[in-house]
Order: structure tokens, then sequence, then C-alpha cells
């Protein structure tokens, strides 16, 4: 999974939000190093949907705009999850690998 992927799927586990609300999650989540542009953002909330890893919460209008509010779905739920702990083992992984070299650095 990609990290905007991760990132969008992450900010709308805490609840719906629009895609300026996305926007502004999925910033502040990465400390600021990812940064959608909007036509990446819709580009990737149109394909997250068509997956069925998300979805229209519901749609209202805002100064004759309308502003789509997107959730999680289940099996974004899911996938969300799945990713975790792939995240986790890899960074466990390479923990140890860190640790076992640090301590063949120190043995020489």
């Amino acid at each position: 999974m990609q990290e905007p992927t991760f990132l969008i799927l992450t900010a709308l586990a805490q609840g719906p939000l629009h895609g300026y609300g996305v926007q502004q999650e999925v910033a502040a989540l990465s400390g600021g190093q990812v940064k959608l542009g909007a036509g990446t953002l819709y580009g990737a909330l149109d394909r997250l949907a068509e997956q069925r890893l998300i979805e229209v919460e519901r749609e209202e209008a805002v100064d004759g705009r309308l502003r789509r509010y997107y959730r999680l779905t289940d099996d974004g739920a899911g996938r969300l999850a799945a990713e975790v702990d792939r995240l986790r083992r890899n960074a466990a992984a390479a923990a140890a690998r860190l640790r076992r070299r640090a301590t063949a650095l120190g043995a020489t």
C-alpha cells in the first residue's frame, strides 16, 4: 500500500471527512511530509471508492458548492489494519537487525 493511501485511510479511520479535511489530516499525520494536491487527492478518493475501501457518506451544499464527506468502510478498516500489522512486522525486523548490527560493531 502506498503511503498516501495509507494516510487517507488512517485519516478516515477517526470518522467522516470532506476532501479538504482529508487533505489537512494527511498533512498532519505525516508531519507535513505528505501534501496531497487536489487532483491527486480526488483521484485517490475515487480509486478507493471504486475498491470499496471508502464511500461517500453524505453530500451537502456549502456556498453553492457540493461538499462530499467520505467514510471508511469495513473493508477499508480491514485493509488498514492488515497494513498496520505488516508495517509493524517490517519495523520490528528492521529494529532487530539494527540491534544486531550495533552489537556486532561494538564487539569489534
